[in-house]
């Protein structure tokens, strides 16, 4: 009955080792712990908690800044937050009178988001600058908080 199983042995013999080789590589490569926070290892969690924040967030900013957040709620960037236009704000939110930000080159701001690509969704705000604009940068018409103002 076994005497002619020999082409069923071989491949099954095969595949364990094979197996055995891929959870031996496994072992080896992927770090203790992974998994147990989703796909995090948890000592990235210590070295993430190392560095310092760069970002405030959106409520830190609009606790001085209210003005502009409701011009900016207001507008077509009611979901855009402070820091995609002006960068991390964390040193300024933490010591203002030390940490001035820089103003964004709204030359090139405006076009990173509005400059036309067909890959934009099709009722997304695009425009060609050089010939919307004429050289003129975007601020001189529109108010980058609420732009249709």
């Amino acid at each position: 009955m076994f005497r002619d199983s020999g082409h069923l042995i071989r491949p099954a013999v095969v595949l364990l080792l094979g197996l055995g080789l891929f959870l031996a590589i496994r072992a080896a490569v992927v770090p203790k712990g992974f998994g147990k926070y989703g796909h995090y290892r948890p000592q990235a969690l210590d070295l993430i908690r190392s560095k310092p924040l760069v970002f405030a967030g959106q409520d830190m900013c609009l606790m001085c800044h209210e003005d502009q957040g409701k011009a900016r709620a207001a507008g077509k960037h009611a979901h855009v937050a402070c820091e995609a236009c002006h960068g991390p704000q964390a040193d300024h939110a933490n010591d203002p009178a030390a940490h001035k930000p820089v103003l964004p080159d709204v030359a090139n701001l405006c076009r990173r988001c509005h400059e036309k690509d067909a890959a934009k969704p099709r009722g997304f705000p695009q425009v060609v600058t050089v010939e919307h604009s004429g050289g003129v940068l975007c601020n001189a018409c529109h108010q980058p908080h609420n732009p249709h103002l």
